[in-house]
């Protein structure tokens, strides 16, 4: 199935060649060069990455991600160190920080990633998002990144419950509904925030249908974007939603009382995530 034009993106080499070996210089780890996406180079040109702690190897095995599956290697402790460095080496005012997911950890990682906010929250006027696993369901696990106290706690849930086995066949629907449920009671002032992708097969009623679900846990923001094959060994695209399509899923996304909707073929969980926040803060 060949791209439409409104989803053909321009690579910006040098600055990409520029993130790249900064990131490598630092030991460090970017969801955006792992899962191949589409708006590295934008992203890399505006001085924004997705940090990615915890290694490069996930122990899932969803069919739509690039980023490598395997035993991944012992955490290291310096890694919340260095992601602070970076960010303040970067000049940045919002990070984003994510993971693959460690079911082979005791806590998923929970810790880790309380490190790293506890780390970034150290530097004056910065704005910490998190888009963590489901931790396997855990509360003291979703506690212990609660306690942390980012300005955002975001966890996708990627398609639509139907696909699950098909393209999230470790993962759970409702374990991810509560994850976002629990954290909202953990902590009233923490914004949570999930997404999806569109064009695996599903219908417009289906995605409705977890907006609802979302809003009933009271999710305050949400992305939606096309989702994309990296390469042939991944889930094949069913569809290529149109601009107009995802307009109305933005629409229907204030309609039901979201914060902020970020909708879109090329939106990513977090594309311009500091946008979202300004949104939600004003």
């Amino acid at each position: 199935m060949q791209k439409p034009e409104w989803l053909k993106v321009r690579l910006l080499n040098e600055d990409l060649n520029r993130m790249e070996a900064f990131l490598k210089s630092m030991s460090l780890n970017t969801v955006c060069q792992s899962a191949n996406c589409p708006n590295m180079g934008e992203c890399f040109a505006r001085k924004t990455a997705t940090f990615m702690i915890m290694g490069n190897i996930c122990t899932r095995n969803c069919r739509f991600c690039a980023v490598e599956k395997g035993h991944p290697q012992p955490l290291d402790e310096n890694e919340p160190r260095r992601i602070a460095e970076a960010a303040q080496k970067l000049g940045l005012k919002h990070v984003v920080v994510t993971c693959v997911t460690r079911d082979d950890l005791p806590d998923g990682g929970a810790s880790h990633f309380a490190k790293t906010i506890y780390e970034l929250k150290k530097l004056p006027g910065v704005t910490v998002e998190v888009l963590v696993s489901d931790f396997m369901g855990k509360e003291e696990s979703i506690a212990q990144v609660v306690e942390a106290k980012p300005d955002i706690i975001n966890h996708n849930v990627e398609t639509v419950p139907r696909l699950y086995p098909n393209v999230r066949p470790k993962a759970d629907y409702l374990r991810s509904l509560n994850l976002l449920k629990k954290s909202n009671e953990l902590d009233t002032y923490i914004l949570t925030k999930s997404g999806i992708m569109v064009g695996l097969g599903e219908t417009e009623e289906e995605v409705i249908q977890v907006m609802k679900d979302l809003r009933s846990v009271d999710c305050d923001m949400m992305t939606i974007g096309q989702y994309l094959r990296p390469s042939a060994k991944h889930i094949e695209v069913a569809e290529y939603v149109t601009p107009q399509q995802f307009k109305r899923y933005e629409e229907i996304g204030y309609e039901l009382g979201f914060k902020y909707v970020a909708s879109g073929p090329l939106v990513r969980s977090s594309y311009h995530a500091d946008e979202g926040l300004k949104v939600t803060k004003a």
